[in-house]
């Protein structure tokens, strides 16, 4: 099995999360969207969308993030019922899957990035795209409307009414999570569910960009349950790893080095 994900991005937390707690083995291959590394061709040619994660397992490759997740699940259990008496999520757990997955965290990460680097990227990216247009004639209608899709991204990033529908989009899902704690444990009962696994991530991009105070802490129930899952080893391998104290400071900035010493070899 293979997963084609980056510890940056908030749907491969999500199934990085899941392969731990079901403790399914497989191999990793990092593709950093913000280096351009999804609009390579190999990847590219297999999911023309570029987002990540992918999942493959032999010739099934899935994109969507709650499938794969549900696929994995699928293949734990029969692992370990041996085929039979699958014991699968409950509706509970799925509906809150589909409800968390709904908020598109992407543009609300975009808008708290500093606009000078959010330009920096936008740019940088548009120019891989371009070059892989020439390098992939075969691939060159699938990358033109990537293009259009970045020109379009920044158009919406001008528009303050984008911001505000993904904001007010977080706080009912956010009050939903936190009526919801104040009765159970974890967000579908008294038990770690992959419901959780799908929340976790984006708790943690609200502590990534500092923001935990008005989304989280402002929220009791929350609050504790975020230092509960928190301790759980999975956690800690997929997020705390990348992103807990000093650790945050090394991943954005590798990350950020990275694409000032691709765009200085670009100009020579």
């Amino acid at each position: 099995m293979q997963l084609y994900h980056h510890p940056l991005s908030l749907d491969s937390q999500k199934v990085r999360l899941t392969l731990e707690e079901k403790g399914i083995d497989y191999t990793s291959h990092h593709v950093n969207p913000l280096t351009g590394k999804n609009m390579d061709a190999f990847f590219f040619s297999m999911n023309p969308s570029a987002k990540i994660p992918v999942f493959q397992n032999g010739s099934h490759i899935i994109y969507d993030t709650v499938e794969i997740i549900q696929y994995i699940e699928r293949i734990a259990e029969k692992v370990s019922s041996g085929g039979n008496n699958l014991n699968l999520s409950s509706r509970e757990v799925v509906e809150w899957m589909h409800k968390i997955q709904e908020w598109d965290s992407m543009y609300f990460t975009l808008f708290h990035v500093p606009e000078k680097y959010r330009l920096y990227v936008s740019k940088f990216l548009r120019r891989v795209i371009i070059a892989r247009m020439a390098e992939s004639p075969d691939l060159a209608s699938a990358y033109h409307c990537k293009l259009r899709e970045a020109y379009d991204t920044d158009d919406k990033l001008k528009n303050a009414d984008v911001l505000r529908r993904s904001e007010d989009h977080l706080v009912r899902l956010l009050d939903e999570v936190e009526v919801k704690l104040g009765e159970t444990s974890y967000l579908a009962g008294e038990e770690f569910s992959l419901a959780d696994v799908v929340l976790i991530p984006v708790l943690a991009r609200l502590e990534l960009l500092n923001l935990e105070d008005e989304y989280i802490n402002s929220r009791p129930n929350t609050a504790d349950y975020w230092m509960l899952v928190k301790q759980r080893p999975s956690y800690k391998k997929v997020i705390g790893r990348y992103f807990d104290g000093w650790r945050r400071r090394k991943t954005l900035l590798k990350t950020w080095c990275f694409i000032r010493i691709r765009s200085m070899l670009r100009k020579y």
